[in-house]
């Protein structure tokens, strides 16, 4: 059996799942076992005399025909079984529906039993007047902190950047004269020795680099002297 048209007065529903209930409601329909090709022909009409009689529809409406649409489709498919799935998944997003508006109802009832009740504010004049005792050194205290809070807003000195800005710049080829100097007498010179010339970390730096490069260069060599591994600068 075919379900008869029905002539809709175009009543106003808060999205697609109100009007599949009421349609399910209207025409008597297992919402357990939802007969999906009438519905989607019902449902289907219900959209279009909304877009005949240049009402709003609602993108959620489209959605949800289009979505119609397809588990009708797919139902025609011998043993589909995503068919199935998709009506399934339907009546239980129905089923949760259904169960919010008897909420929803039972607590409308139930909050029509209060009466609600207001009062204007009152004006109450505030009193400013600091009552509060503070001894001299807790206000110096207070005084010292913000000074210092304001301080560190500030930014910092251009003496802060001293020992980063002015700090002096050694050059590997200024080592590599150094150390070619200093063993041009003697003709050798220990490595921790011209570690301990170094002035600063900089010139240490420089210098071992110096020396890696003069022995790459063959300028000169290093070699172990005794047990306790201290390496001698000769000249090549």
């Amino acid at each position: 059996m075919s379900m008869e048209q029905i002539n809709y007065k175009l009543e106003v529903f808060e999205g697609p799942m109100d009007l599949l209930l009421s349609l399910i409601s209207k025409h008597k329909l297992d919402i357990y076992d939802i007969p999906i090709m009438e519905l989607v022909e019902q449902y289907t009409d219900y959209v279009r005399k909304m877009q005949e009689a240049d009402m709003e529809v609602a993108s959620e409406f489209l959605e949800m025909a289009a979505r119609l649409v397809y588990i009708k489709t797919v139902s025609l498919l011998p043993k589909s079984e995503e068919a199935e799935e998709l009506k399934r998944e339907l009546t239980g997003e129905l089923l949760e529906y259904r169960d919010c508006q008897i909420m929803a109802g039972k607590l409308k009832d139930t909050a029509n039993g209060f009466e609600l009740y207001t009062k204007e504010p009152d004006e109450v004049e505030a009193d400013m007047t600091y009552e509060n005792f503070h001894e001299p050194f807790e206000l110096l205290s207070a005084y010292q902190a913000a000074i210092g809070k304001q301080g560190r807003k500030l930014p910092p000195p251009v003496e802060a950047f001293a020992g980063i800005v002015q700090r002096k710049i050694v050059s590997v080829q200024s080592r590599i004269s150094f150390i070619l100097t200093s063993i041009s007498g003697k003709g050798r010179r220990t490595f921790s020795s011209l570690i301990r010339a170094s002035k600063s970390r900089s010139e240490m730096v420089a210098t071992f680099l110096a020396l890696l490069e003069l022995i790459r260069d063959k300028k000169v060599v290093a070699a172990e002297d005794g047990d306790d591994m201290t390496i001698e600068i000769k000249r090549s």
